[in-house]
């Protein structure tokens, strides 16, 4: 990618954006044709550059679900950056970005699990609440990941959200979810006793 662009990206320069343009008006179906690109809307949104990310959503909308070529979408970058006004607006413009799976088949959502971000968490399972199926490629739960990072808090507000939850498949997901195995074999409750994690326990029991 050319280094002005590049550039335009990280300071959020739309004049200069709109100069490259019009130099050369197929820049960005060129970037589109490549399967894996890490395009100018992954820079702007791991700079929180957020005018610039929504122009260029205006501009070029697919690039918001392209993966870059260390697997990682826009959303992924600005939540690996704490750019959290960058995901917001992200999630305005698409709430299925939260299911975008990137490398390992770890989605935003499962990002905000393993780091704690319960903010996040809640705001992501208000809007598109179908993400909580999502599984990474060892076949984990978000719960899973909130036990294996020691999540404890988070794992309180997935199973609080769960139970509260008047979703059509809350009770589906409640059976299948928290019995899930993982490529290895291991529920939750597995993991919890392999790590010696007794709250996680407690928490099933208070249930």
């Amino acid at each position: 990618m050319d280094e002005r662009m590049i550039e335009a990206a990280q300071t959020g320069d739309i004049d200069l954006l709109y100069e490259l343009i019009q130099n050369d008006p197929y820049v960005f179906q060129r970037i589109d044709d490549v399967p894996f690109f890490h395009t100018p809307m992954h820079v702007a949104a791991a700079a929180g550059r957020v005018e610039f990310m929504m122009e260029m959503i205006n501009l070029k909308p697919s690039f918001a679900r392209k993966l870059n070529q260390a697997g990682f979408s826009p959303m992924h970058l600005a939540l690996q950056d704490n750019k959290t006004q960058a995901v917001l607006q992200l999630l305005k413009f698409d709430k299925g970005l939260i299911r975008v799976k990137g490398r390992e088949g770890f989605t935003p959502l499962h990002h905000v699990v393993q780091t704690g971000d319960d903010d996040l968490l809640i705001k992501f399972l208000k809007v598109c609440p179908e993400a909580i199926e999502d599984v990474t490629v060892r076949n984990e739960t978000v719960f899973h990941l909130a036990v294996k990072s020691d999540m404890f808090e988070t794992f309180q507000v997935l199973v609080g959200w769960l139970m509260r939850s008047h979703h059509e498949s809350a009770q589906r997901w409640d059976i299948e979810l928290l019995s899930w195995p993982d490529i290895d074999g291991n529920t939750v409750l597995h993991i919890a006793a392999i790590r010696n994690r007794p709250r996680v326990y407690a928490n099933f029991l208070n249930q």
